[in-house]
């Protein structure tokens, strides 16, 4: 296997905006020529935009972008300036009179640590659109990664920073690549060795402790106490797959979140996994399950390690002389 970006898929950009002030921004990932899709929403919270579209039942085979975005539900304002870009470069679904891009998209919360007022919109999701690149992919405290935090059970005030991650694989001419923005209830853990790399903090802010042991203890206690969550990711492959098949990788990849994130899909977080198809070669669909999840997994991991301190949160690169060596 070798180590790819998403961008090396033929025909996928990828462009964000943020605001670093305000700690949000949304992340495009385009196909101009249209990707097959699907999508499985395993958390019990989520926002998402044509998730229903995806379903192998219904008329529209390809989609033209993803845009995953903070700002909660108003986060979903973004997709229009998505829209508006690809409309006006003549990317979409024929209907006669225009092409009608088919944007779909999920949006995490990170309305607690910036200024809560300013939230992704139709211009920043425009401006995303026209960052896009087949170049450079940033990663950390860019786009839908802005704002993310994680490890929030006991308020937002000893969450650690999250941020947005990236990771390919190829085998042969076989490409698997993941984003995704980690804004997770949960703490992030190394699955080889189990340790969590960032998450709940201590109440001196010089340890992390464990998420699960916090909520099994408070097991008797029925009330909502966070609701600031959400992992939100695109698998993009070259793969040629059916929307049956893309929606079955959607939910294969969800062992990505399962193998790092704890705990994960929770009632309080809307984990949502997109999936792209860009049809360019037959593949083993097994051999692009394995691939997908564990480009989510480093995806995950790189998100929490490529992020830096922001609004005062902590991040993985200012305390990881905590964990062990």
């Amino acid at each position: 296997m070798k180590v790819i970006k998403i961008t090396d898929i033929a025909g996928i950009k990828v462009g964000h905006a943020q605001n670093k002030s305000a700690a949000t921004g949304c992340t495009v990932i385009i196909c101009e020529d249209g990707a097959i899709s699907g999508v499985d929403v395993r958390g019990g919270a989520p926002g998402t935009r044509e998730t229903d579209l995806l379903n192998p039942l219904n008329l529209v085979e390809k989609i033209h972008a993803i845009i995953l975005a903070g700002g909660s539900a108003f986060g979903l304002d973004c997709a229009s300036g998505v829209m508006e870009y690809l409309e006006e470069h003549g990317i979409g679904f024929d209907v006669g009179i225009t092409k009608v891009p088919i944007v779909c998209g999920a949006v995490l919360f990170d309305l607690m640590i910036g200024d809560h007022k300013i939230r992704p919109d139709r211009a920043m999701g425009y401006k995303a659109c026209q960052n896009s690149t087949r170049k450079k992919c940033f990663e950390g405290n860019v786009g839908a990664g802005t704002g993310a935090t994680v490890g929030k059970i006991l308020g937002i005030e000893r969450a650690m920073k999250g941020g947005l991650g990236i990771y390919g694989l190829c085998i042969d001419d076989l490409k698997v690549a993941a984003i995704v923005a980690v804004n997770c209830l949960g703490d992030i853990i190394d699955p080889y060795n189990n340790e969590i790399i960032a998450g709940l903090l201590s109440e001196d802010k010089k340890n992390i402790i464990s998420t699960e042991n916090i909520i099994l203890n408070k097991y008797y206690d029925k009330k909502c106490q966070f609701v600031g969550n959400t992992t939100i990711g695109v698998v993009v492959t070259n793969a040629k797959l059916n929307k049956s098949q893309a929606n079955k990788l959607a939910s294969i990849s969800h062992n990505g979140y399962a193998r790092t994130i704890n705990p994960t899909h929770t009632m309080i977080d809307g984990d949502t996994i997109f999936t792209m198809a860009t049809n360019n070669i037959k593949a083993d669909f097994d051999s692009v399950g394995i691939l997908s999840v564990k480009v989510v997994e480093q995806a995950i991991l790189r998100a929490v390690k490529k992020a830096k301190d922001l609004h005062g949160y902590k991040s993985y690169s200012t305390i990881k002389s905590l964990f062990k060596t």
